[in-house]
C-alpha cells in the first residue's frame, strides 16, 4: 500500500461534522483552497505580473504561452473567489491581474517577460484562445472591480488581443467556445459587434449539431464523450446565459444540464473520486464545475445536500492524495505527478483548469448548496445500474465499496476525418472500461481491459467504436458495440476481420461477450481485466466461461494513475473464422467477495446466442448477435 500523500502546506479551516458528516469541507474550505493555490502559483509571477511561469517542463506551445495559461487560470480562480464574496479582495488578487493585464497587452507578440502571445490558428499557434476565454470569463465575473477601474488605453488593448480569438481558427472540437466566451464578455461591456454576433452564433450552431441527447455533447463531430462535457460544453453556454439573464437561452442549455447531471453525478465514487475516463485528466476536481453550476443555477436534479457532497468529495479527494505538493502547486498527474497520463499540450499551469470548479463559490453563503446538510451521493446508495444509449456508456456502481465503473461502448475521440489504422490506441479512451478505483495502463505496457487479436505476433487495437445499442432493467443492464481491430505496427487490418461485443452488468460482476469474425488462420485472442497494484485494497479477478483455454497474470511496470507498478490478469485462447467468447470480470474492494468460478452455474453456446444461468437467483442472461439482442430474467 502506498505511504500517505501530505496534506497542501496552506492552512485549511476546522472540518465541520456537523454540516458535512461527510467530508467535513464547507464554503470556507474552498475560499481558503483558492486563496492557497492562488499564494503559491503567483510566487512564479513575472516583475509585472503579466505571466506565471511556473517550473516544469514546457508544453508543445513553448514557455511563453505556458507562462499566458498560469496567469489566464489562476485568475478564473481569483475571479470566481472575488466575484462570490462581493467584491471583498482582502488579499489583493484583482490588483495583481490588472497589473498583469496592463503589462501583457502592452506590446502583445514580443519577445520580452511580459508580453503575451498573438492569438492566431490551432494548433501551431492557438494555445492563446484557449486562454482568452479564461481571461474574458474572470473580467466578465470582476468587472465592477477591475474592468470599470482599467485605464481606457488598457481596456482598448485588452479589446484587441481578445479579438484575435474572433478571427482565428479554433480547434474541432470545444475550442468554439472559446471565442464565444471572448464574445460574450465584449458584448456585457458594451462592445459588441457583428463579428461577436458571429461568433457565438457559430458556437450555438455547433452545439445542436454535436448534441446527442442524454445531457451529453459529443466534444466535435465524431463521437468523444469525456469529461469535457461539464467542464467546457455545458459550462459555457449555462454560465453565459446565467450572466447575461438570458431566460431562454438558460433553459434551453440548462435543461440539458440537468438532465446531463441526471446520469454524470452517478460518476463520482464514495470516496470523491471522478471517473478516471477520457483526457486532460490532470485538471482534476474540474470534474466537479458541472454539479456545481447545476447548484448555482438551479438546473440541476441533485438535492443542494447531495450537490456539496459530491463537489466536496472530488475537491478532499485530490487534497489528500497529493495533488497539490509541498511547494502549494497542483502537479502534473492525478494523484501526484504522473506523466504516463499527461498528453502534449499539458504545461505545468495546466492542472490550473481545476479553478472551473470554484464556480461553487458564485452560491453566496446562505445558499441551500452550503446550508444544506450533505447528502450521500449516488454512489453511495444501493448498487445503481445506468445506461447511457446516445454516448454508448454503461455506468454501475456497488455501495458496499463505492467504486464506480464505466463501461465504454461508444466514445473513442476519433475524428471522421482520421483513419484508424497505423495509430496505436488511445489508453484513455480504447479501454472497454474504466473506473473510480483503477487507471488505465501506458500505452507501452499491456492493455488492461481489452480485447485484441493477435495476428502474426502482433496485438489489435481498438481505435473507432460504433455502438449496438444500451439498456438497463431491475438491476441490470447492457451495452454493446462493434470495432475493426487495428494495428499499429504489420498489416494495419486483416480485410473482413471485426469484433462485436456486449458487456452485462449485475452487482459487482461484469460478463463480457464477444463475437470476432473473420479471424485469420493462426490467429489468438487475449481477453484482459482491471489493472491493479500488488498491494491494492481493490481485487481485479478474471474468468473464463467459454473460449478460453488458458489464464495468466501480466505485469505493468509503468503502472497507472493509482499505482506506481500494476499487474493484468489475462485470458488467451485461439481464434480462427467466427469465435464466442465469454468471460466474467470484477472489480471490488469487498473482503467477503466471493470467488468467480463460483458465480456462474451455467453457460450455454448456441450458435450466434449464448446464455448464462447465475448461480446466486437461478436467472439467466441471454445475448444473441442476430440480431443483437440482450435479454436477463
Amino acid at each position: 500500500m502506498t505511504a500517505p500523500h501530505p496534506r497542501p502546506p496552506f492552512e485549511l479551516p476546522s472540518d465541520d461534522p456537523v454540516l458535512s458528516p461527510r467530508t467535513g469541507y464547507t464554503r470556507a474550505h474552498w475560499e481558503a483552497v483558492a486563496d492557497g493555490l492562488l499564494a503559491a502559483a503567483w510566487k512564479w509571477a513575472t516583475p509585472g505580473g503579466a505571466r506565471l511561469d511556473l517550473p516544469g517542463r514546457p508544453s508543445v506551445s513553448g514557455v511563453r504561452s505556458d507562462g499566458l495559461e498560469g496567469y489566464a487560470r489562476t485568475f478564473l480562480a481569483a475571479a470566481f473567489r472575488v466575484a462570490g464574496a462581493g467584491g471583498e479582495d482582502p488579499r489583493g488578487w484583482l490588483g495583481r491581474y490588472a497589473d498583469g493585464l496592463a503589462a501583457g497587452t502592452l506590446t502583445p507578440g514580443r519577445d520580452d517577460a511580459e508580453s503575451w502571445p498573438l492569438i492566431r490558428d490551432h494548433p501551431a499557434l492557438g494555445q492563446p484562445m484557449v486562454e482568452s476565454a479564461s481571461v474574458a470569463v474572470g473580467l466578465r465575473l470582476t468587472r465592477p472591480w477591475l474592468w470599470d477601474r482599467l485605464e481606457p488605453g488598457v481596456r482598448d488593448r485588452t479589446e484587441a488581443w481578445l479579438r484575435d480569438a474572433l478571427r482565428h481558427r479554433p480547434a474541432p472540437n470545444n475550442w468554439y467556445l472559446f471565442p464565444y466566451a471572448v464574445a460574450g464578455f465584449l458584448e456585457s461591456v458594451g462592445r459588441g459587434d457583428a463579428e461577436t454576433a458571429r461568433a457565438k452564433e457559430r458556437a450555438h450552431d455547433l452545439l445542436e449539431g454535436w448534441y446527442r441527447g442524454d445531457g451529453w455533447y459529443s466534444d466535435g463531430d465524431g463521437r468523444a464523450f469525456d469529461h469535457y462535457n461539464g467542464w467546457a460544453l455545458h459550462l459555457y453556454p449555462v454560465l453565459d446565459a446565467h450572466l447575461s439573464g438570458d431566460a431562454g437561452l438558460s433553459a434551453h442549455y440548462g435543461a440539458r444540464l440537468s438532465e446531463h447531471l441526471e446520469g454524470f453525478s452517478l460518476l463520482f465514487g464514495g470516496d470523491g473520486a471522478p471517473i478516471h475516463f477520457g483526457r486532460s485528466l490532470t485538471y482534476r476536481f474540474a470534474a466537479a464545475s458541472s454539479v456545481a453550476l447545476g447548484a448555482v443555477t438551479g438546473h440541476t436534479p441533485l438535492a443542494p445536500g447531495v450537490s456539496r457532497r459530491v463537489i466536496d468529495g472530488a475537491l478532499r479527494y485530490f487534497l489528500d492524495r497529493g495533488a497539490v505538493g509541498a511547494d502549494g502547486l497542483l502537479n502534473l498527474g492525478w494523484h501526484g505527478p504522473h506523466p504516463a497520463g499527461l498528453q502534449n499540450y499539458s504545461a505545468p499551469a495546466s492542472p490550473y483548469w481545476a479553478s472551473k470548479a470554484f464556480v461553487s463559490l458564485l452560491a453566496p453563503e446562505d445558499h441551500p448548496l452550503w446550508t444544506a446538510t450533505e447528502e450521500p451521493a449516488p454512489s453511495e446508495g444501493p448498487d445503481r445500474v445506468l445506461a447511457l444509449p446516445a454516448p454508448g456508456l454503461l455506468v454501475q456502481s456497488t455501495g458496499a465499496d463505492g467504486i464506480v465503473r464505466l463501461h465504454n461502448h461508444g466514445s473513442d475521440h476519433v475524428l471522421p476525418h482520421e483513419g484508424e489504422a497505423g495509430a496505436p490506441a488511445d489508453p484513455l479512451y480504447s479501454r472497454q472500461s474504466y473506473s473510480t478505483a483503477t487507471g488505465p495502463t501506458s500505452g507501452g505496457n499491456v492493455a488492461d481491459n481489452h480485447l485484441a487479436v493477435v495476428v502474426a505476433g502482433a496485438r489489435s487495437g481498438r481505435r473507432a467504436i460504433r455502438p449496438l445499442g444500451a439498456g438497463d432493467g431491475d438491476g441490470w443492464g447492457w451495452a454493446a458495440s462493434w470495432h475493426r481491430p487495428v494495428f499499429a505496427s504489420g498489416q494495419p487490418m486483416a480485410p473482413g476481420m471485426r469484433v462485436e461485443s456486449v458487456t452485462v452488468v449485475r452487482g459487482r460482476y461484469e460478463l463480457r461477450v464477444h463475437r470476432v469474425l473473420g479471424a485469420p488462420d493462426g490467429a489468438r485472442v487475449e481477453q484482459t481485466g482491471w489493472a491493479t497494484g500488488r498491494d491494492d485494497t481493490v481485487v481485479s479477478a478474471l474468468h473464463g466461461l467459454h473460449g478460453w483455454e488458458r489464464r495468466d497474470v501480466v505485469r505493468a511496470p509503468e503502472g497507472t494513475a493509482y499505482t506506481p507498478w500494476a499487474q493484468v490478469p489475462r485470458l488467451s485462447g485461439p481464434a480462427q473464422g467466427t469465435v464466442l467468447l465469454v468471460a466474467l470480470a470484477s472489480l471490488t474492494a469487498d473482503p467477503g467477495a466471493a470467488p468467480l468460478d463460483a458465480v456462474v452455474s451455467d453457460v450455454d453456446v448456441d450458435g450466434d446466442t449464448v446464455a448464462v444461468s447465475w448461480a446466486d437467483d437461478a436467472t439467466t442472461t441471454r445475448v444473441r448477435f442476430e440480431p443483437l439482442t440482450v435479454a436477463h430474467g
